[in-house]
């Protein structure tokens, strides 16, 4: 069913793993999750939604009672500037839970924006407290994911100190390796169906500064962006430029 400009909404009796396998697939590069915690996860979803290009899929201030993971397409956590500006805080990838600290905080204080056609599916709060309560080893790994995001938080505060092709390059090199994670990349490339104007957004350059510096990645070989594809030519050199380190994504793991 949908409701008029609304998000198209399955109501499922039972998820299966497989339908959150980006999640899964992501928590299992960093730390061990059982077959038994795995189903579990899949039991505490509660339906499935598929949200429209730039529509809101949570507003800030407003009271929230699930926790939503992406499961296809691109999401952002957005703010809106005094001067009416956007400054995309966050882009969320296939398996990312885009609000999990909202379990906690029980609102969230910016936008949750679908980039494109984004499938969600939702997690309500009752159902995570049963999770978190039966399976202690979940409830650390559910607090790791949400320590990572702020790690990349963190990681984007810093990047705007780069240079505008050294930002850009970062932002380029940390979507592989996240997507990577989930199995949507390689080291040639990946999809990225969003627009210069997003990456403006992203990284806090003009439009027309992405695209001179878009130009200058291109000719240097380090990469092409084009058709909603991030074309990669060189990784090691894109990496060098970025002056990027994929430690703090802890996609590896490690004794905890």
């Amino acid at each position: 069913m949908q409701a008029a400009g609304g998000p198209r909404v399955s109501m499922v009796s039972e998820v299966s793993v497989a339908q959150i396998a980006p999640l899964i697939g992501r928590l299992r590069r960093s730390d061990d999750i059982t077959e038994e915690e795995a189903q579990a996860l899949a039991a505490a979803a509660e339906e499935q939604r598929t949200h429209a290009p730039r529509t809101r899929i949570a507003r800030s201030h407003v009271p929230l009672r699930n926790s939503q993971l992406l499961i296809d397409g691109f999401v952002s956590r957005e703010a809106e500037l005094p001067d009416g500006r956007r400054r995309i805080l966050a882009i969320h990838v296939p398996g990312d839970f885009v609000d999990l600290h909202g379990f906690v905080l029980r609102s969230l204080d910016h936008e949750v924006v679908a980039l494109t056609t984004a499938t969600m599916v939702l997690f309500p709060y009752e159902r995570m407290l049963s999770v978190i309560s039966d399976h202690r080893h979940l409830s650390r790994v559910l607090w790791f994911a949400t320590t990572v995001d702020a790690a990349i938080h963190r990681e984007w505060i810093a990047s705007y100190g780069r240079s505008a092709v050294a930002r850009l390059a970062h932002l380029f090199c940390e979507l592989r390796a996240r997507l990577e994670a989930v199995g949507l990349a390689d080291t040639s490339g990946y999809a990225l169906p969003l627009t210069q104007i997003d990456l403006a957004d992203a990284t806090a350059l003009t439009p027309v500064h992405v695209n001179r510096t878009l130009r200058q990645l291109r000719e240097a070989g380090l990469v092409d962006f084009r058709s909603g594809r991030v074309e990669i030519g060189d990784l090691a050199g894109l990496e060098r430029v970025a002056g990027f380190d994929a430690r703090y994504l802890y996609l590896n793991k490690v004794d905890r």
